[in-house]
């Protein structure tokens, strides 16, 4: 099938590469041309584990090209919109701007019978004004609102072999849902739910699970909150709440608090929004779920500054992990570059690593002092951080790290390193809600 993919940046690009790995013809249309260059290239603008790989098979093949006019996305059967939808500044609402342009510039290309299809996550609402705007030049032309559920260092196997497949049609729109499904039949053959609902119901299904998983991680900051004044270990904890199935142990990881570019602004989104519809009662418990997970930041920086005995000023800290989570090189609202820069601005001296992204970050704050490894981040340090799980930090040989340190301090921000080895090989332990 020919498929255009409107917006190549995470969500477009890796949308484009695995349509294409899956055997469709697909053009990714984007107004930056230097993203443009990079991906017909087969350079990735970000970081994501298979994506060079992807990218290379595409472009070999033919079946993969980028382009900056979307004028070649005529012909095409299937228009995905993949455009980012990012927080409004000085507001809680999401920014439409980018989806709108990105359906506008379409509209000259549409003939009877496509489809397009807003992956981006909007605002329950978004999708029948879309289909109104579209109408209005193509009433041929039908919208399906089918949601990403991507996980970023996952992301290619969640495009491949999604966990499910949700379909929001307008009244009539079952021959538009048989079009998608032929664009999906791998993943359908591999018997994927597919959920068929109405606009309303598929728009709010990204920002409801993405509100449950923010709660979910922020419950279990708040009982480590509680834990640290009542001497009692959150991870333990966390275990033995786990085995219960109707909670499980999945995302019950005490630690530093989510970031990235989804969770954050999509539940402040969902809020503002629920406030526009007279529900704003209905979510107040996310402003609580939203403020713990800041406040995990500050007392990171607070536990930073117990260890090196009650102030920061002229520290020397080491800080491992910058992006918000392992396998990404993603920065944005990342609270492990977050912490580092506060750790700066209140006088430590800050020596900053990670495996991926250290370019990102340079470039959100140049006035952080950056290294590519953990010996020459480490060395002299009075403490060490580890505020991101990649898995070469958890595997740090204790006694190795020692050589290099002034002082064996660690403040394991996210609770991912083992506190009886550390402590074995002689080093101070701390970490978010436990003893």
């Amino acid at each position: 099938m020919r498929i255009s993919v409107i917006g190549c940046g995470y969500l477009g690009a890796v949308h484009a590469g695995c349509m294409a790995d899956l055997g469709h013809q697909v053009i990714g249309v984007d107004t930056d041309a230097a993203k443009v260059d990079a991906l017909n290239a087969g350079n990735a603008p970000f970081f994501e584990p298979g994506m060079p790989k992807l990218l290379a098979d595409g472009l070999a093949s033919g079946r993969l090209k980028f382009t900056t006019d979307v004028a070649a996305a005529a012909g095409c059967k299937v228009h995905f919109i993949a455009v980012g939808t990012p927080q409004k500044k000085g507001e809680n609402g999401a920014d439409l701007r980018f989806v709108d342009a990105a359906v506008e510039s379409l509209l000259p290309v549409l003939r009877p019978g496509d489809v397009v299809v807003g992956k981006s996550t909007v605002p329950v609402g978004t999708a029948s004004r879309l289909t109104a705007m579209i109408h209005e030049v193509a009433p041929e032309t039908a919208l399906v609102w089918n949601p990403e559920f991507l996980r970023e260092g996952f992301a290619v196997a969640d495009t491949l072999a999604p966990d499910r497949l949700v379909y929001g049609i307008a009244a009539g729109g079952e021959p538009a849902a048989a079009v998608l499904d032929g664009v999906y039949s791998s993943a359908l053959d591999a018997d994927t739910p597919r959920i068929m609902t109405d606009y309303a119901t598929s728009e709010l299904v990204k920002v409801a699970a993405n509100a449950f998983l923010a709660t979910k991680i922020s419950f279990i900051n708040a009982m480590a909150e509680v834990c640290e004044v009542a001497g009692a270990d959150v991870s333990q904890l966390a275990d033995a709440i786990g085995h219960d199935p109707r909670i499980g142990r999945r995302f019950l990881n005490a630690g530093l608090g989510f970031g990235g570019g989804c969770l954050p602004k999509d539940i402040r989104a969902f809020m503002a929004r629920a406030g526009e519809l007279g529900a704003d009662q209905a979510l107040t418990f996310l402003r609580e779920v939203d403020s713990i997970n800041m406040r995990r930041r500050a007392r990171t920086v607070d536990l930073a500054r117990e260890v090196c005995g009650g102030s920061l000023l002229g520290k020397r800290i080491a800080v491992l992990g910058l992006a918000f989570k392992p396998d990404s090189d993603d920065v944005r609202d990342s609270p492990a570059l977050s912490v580092a820069a506060q750790l700066q601005l209140q006088g430590a001296s800050v020596i900053a690593s990670d495996p991926k992204a250290v370019a990102n970050s340079a470039k959100r704050f140049p006035e952080l002092v950056f290294a590519y490894t953990v010996e020459e981040a480490v060395q002299d340090a009075d403490a060490i951080m580890v505020l991101t799980e990649w898995d070469e930090y958890r595997n740090l040989d204790p006694h190795h790290v020692a050589g290099f340190v002034a002082t064996p301090v660690v403040v394991d921000g996210r609770n991912c390193l083992d506190p009886l080895k550390w402590r074995s090989a002689g080093w101070t332990y701390r970490a978010l809600g436990r003893p």
